[in-house]
C-alpha cells in the first residue's frame, strides 16, 4: 500500500512516519507544503510532494496521486491558527477536493484525521466554531457524499509526551488527552486492518494495544 499523507509535518504525522518507515505493507509518500521539511523525510527513506492545498486545485492532487502511484491517502491536514479563511480553505475545501480527486483516478482508501469531538452541539457550543465546522462537514461529505472506503479518527487532547501504545476507542469523560504518538501508531493500524472501513472513532489514552483496539472495532 502506498498512502500519501496529506499535512505530513504536522506533530501526529511526524510520529507516523516514524511508524510507517519500518512497515512491511505500507510505504509512504509525505505530502509537505514547505519544502524545507523535505529532510525529515529523507532521513528516514520516504519520498516527499510539494502539496500546498491553499494553492493546488483538485486536478493537481489527482496528478500528485497518479504520478507516485498512490493507492490510499490520510488526510491530517490543519490550518493551525491561521485565518478563518485558511481554515476553510484546508480543514473543509482542502480534504474535500483531496476526496474528490482520490475518486476520480480511482483510489477507494481514504482516511480522515478530525477533531475529538464533532457536530451540530458541538459547533454550537461556541469554542473554535468555524475550525469544528469545518472539520463536521468534512466528515459528513466523506460519510455521505463519496463512495470512498472512509475511516475518521477523532483524537482527544494531543500531548507530545511519549506514546504509551495503548489507547481506548471508548473514553470517558475524565480521560480525553492522547499522545500524538499514540495517535499515529493508530493510524498505521487503521491502514491495515479492513475491519475500520466505514467506522468512526474516538481515541484516547487508554490501557488496551493499539493494534488489539483497533482490531476491535
Amino acid at each position: 500500500m502506498r498512502v500519501l499523507v496529506i499535512g505530513a509535518h504536522g506533530g501526529v504525522s511526524r510520529h507516523f512516519a516514524d511508524f510507517v518507515k519500518d512497515s512491511e505493507t505500507v510505504e509512504e509518500v509525505a505530502a509537505i507544503r514547505n519544502l524545507d521539511q523535505a529532510p525529515f523525510f529523507e532521513e528516514r527513506g520516504i519520498e516527499s510532494v510539494y502539496l500546498d492545498l491553499t494553492k493546488h486545485t483538485q486536478a493537481d492532487i489527482e496528478k500528485i496521486l497518479t504520478d507516485n502511484n498512490i493507492d490510499s491517502v490520510i488526510f491530517s491536514a490543519g490550518a493551525g491558527g491561521s485565518g478563518d479563511d485558511i481554515v476553510m480553505m484546508v480543514d473543509l475545501d482542502g480534504a474535500i477536493k483531496s476526496m474528490q480527486a482520490a475518486e476520480a483516478v480511482g483510489i477507494k482508501r481514504f482516511v480522515i484525521v478530525s477533531t475529538f469531538r464533532t457536530g451540530r452541539e458541538e459547533i454550537e457550543k461556541g469554542a473554535l466554531r468555524v475550525y469544528t465546522t469545518a472539520k463536521t462537514y468534512a466528515d459528513e461529505w466523506l460519510k455521505s457524499r463519496t463512495n470512498l472506503d472512509w475511516t475518521i479518527v477523532h483524537p482527544g487532547i494531543l500531548r507530545d509526551q511519549p506514546g504509551s501504545g495503548k489507547i481506548t476507542t471508548e473514553p470517558q469523560a475524565e480521560i480525553i488527552d492522547v499522545a500524538r504518538q499514540n495517535v499515529a501508531q493508530t493510524l498505521l493500524a487503521v491502514l491495515e486492518n479492513d475491519n475500520t472501513i466505514g467506522k468512526e472513532f474516538e481515541v484516547v489514552d487508554g490501557d488496551t494495544d493499539v493494534t488489539t483496539a483497533v482490531q476491535n472495532l
